[in-house]
């Protein structure tokens, strides 16, 4: 047979239907080129994360900020390992597929909650920041709907809502990239403008802070890690590359600049303000200044740049599970028109935005982002790894699950404390 009856077999539809059938995919050249993949990906990795660093940086004290750094080459090295599985195996297409190749329909499973909870609250934290920050704007906001009377902070939560939905019914990662670049430079505008509240608005950066909290360290490393959650998207990034042998320098590139904008931020607030860091830096602003409300209006903008990709993998997965309707447009739009809803509820019902965070960052991006990304590689790998290699992948798994241990218990003690006695 010629190498030209191949293609003619290929583009059967006959064969596409069976390869579908028999849940195997045709790998597909993608259509986001280096630079376009590179704003998604920072994007992702450059989140509502830049705005609760100062406060995990407070609770550990300065040196905590080598965690920072240590976390981030934690969470580089395991994204490189999910890019070697997907090159293993050309029929993966998402984070779940990893899971499946490695330990089957249990391990698609397991991937699936982790992935889709964990990705689930990110973007719920979103909404919970925006009615947090434009609340701080404007305290005196309030509505009055069908009797009910709605306070500020939800009605913000509804608003911003209603903005973000649109966004959620693009399917093309090509197209988000260019929401992505306004999202990028949102958070460089947001460093600068809080540099320039210490620098012009009379704070200044006189706080020494604490050298180092052992006890503020499970709530920082969490929090760290919540910085570096966005692994169940790298699939889809790699997939919507042209050149996927570029992914590994896409990733470095975008770790790298993510991580100094944490550790910039993290450094100037904390020289600001010290242990009084509140859990948002934006809500320890002064909100006359012109440089805070740039910094804040900056802030509302971020979220929505990121919202629809950071949930692009669990709308998927969520229009898997009706395979033989989820093409249909009526279907797709109750989908993601419910998913947007359900999250606006429990924006409403858990304000607890920085302990949120925290619990999302030590059990879901911790175990998603770094323990998941190990396992599965060790198990498709096999005997191929080297035994160097080997060790390095297991003690970064045994240092992930002391971090996912300990934060989570601090985390869920914080918000039961918080939940009785601050609500009492």
């Amino acid at each position: 047979m010629t190498m030209k009856d191949e293609k003619v077999m290929i583009s059967h539809p006959l064969l596409e239907n069976h390869l579908e059938a028999n849940n195997i995919s045709l790998t597909e050249p993608g259509n986001s080129s280096f630079l376009k993949t590179f704003f998604n990906g920072l994007n992702a990795l450059s989140g509502i994360g830049i705005l609760s660093v100062p406060y995990a940086l407070a609770s550990g004290g300065w040196l905590s900020l080598l965690l920072l750094f240590i976390v981030a080459m934690a969470a580089f090295y395991t994204g490189l390992l999910i890019k070697r599985c997907m090159e293993d195996d050309s029929s993966i297409r998402t984070y779940p597929d990893i899971g499946d190749r490695a330990f089957g329909k249990i391990g698609r499973l397991i991937t699936s909650v982790f992935m889709c909870t964990e990705l689930y609250l990110v973007v719920t934290g979103f909404l919970i920041m925006e009615g947090d920050n434009l609340h701080n704007l404007f305290p005196e906001m309030k509505f009055d709907a069908c009797g009910l009377n709605i306070g500020g902070r939800e009605s913000f939560v509804l608003i911003i809502a209603l903005i973000i939905l649109p966004s959620i019914y693009l399917d093309d990662l090509s197209i988000l990239s260019y929401i992505s670049a306004a999202g990028v430079i949102a958070s460089v505008v947001i460093i600068m403008s809080i540099f320039s509240v210490g620098t012009f608005d009379g704070i200044g950066f006189h706080s020494k802070g604490e050298l180092l909290n052992w006890s503020g360290i499970p709530t920082t490393v969490s929090l760290y890690g919540f910085c570096y959650c966005a692994h169940p998207v790298f699939p889809s990034l790699y997939n919507s590359m042209q050149k996927k042998h570029q992914f590994s320098k896409v990733l470095l590139l975008c770790f790298l600049c993510s991580t100094i904008g944490y550790a910039s931020m993290a450094v100037i607030s904390y020289l600001m303000y010290g242990t009084k860091v509140n859990s948002q830096i934006t809500l320890n602003l002064p909100v006359e200044a012109l440089s805070s409300k740039i910094a804040i209006y900056t802030t509302l903008v971020n979220p929505m740049s990121k919202y629809a990709l950071m949930l692009e993998p669990v709308v998927n997965y969520t229009e898997s599970l009706f395979p033989n309707h989820h093409k249909k447009k009526y279907i797709k739009f109750m989908l993601r028109t419910g998913l947007v809803t359900s999250q606006v509820i429990v924006a409403l019902v858990v304000p607890f935005f920085g302990f949120l965070m925290s619990l999302v960052g030590a059990f879901l991006s911790i175990t998603a982002s770094i323990i998941l990304p190990c396992l599965f590689y060790l198990k498709i790998s096999g005997k191929c790894i080297r035994r160097g290699e080997g060790l390095l992948v297991l003690g970064t798994v045994s240092f992930s699950i002391l971090i996912a241990i300990f934060g989570t218990y601090t985390s869920l003690v914080d918000i039961i404390r918080e939940n009785v006695v601050g609500y009492n």
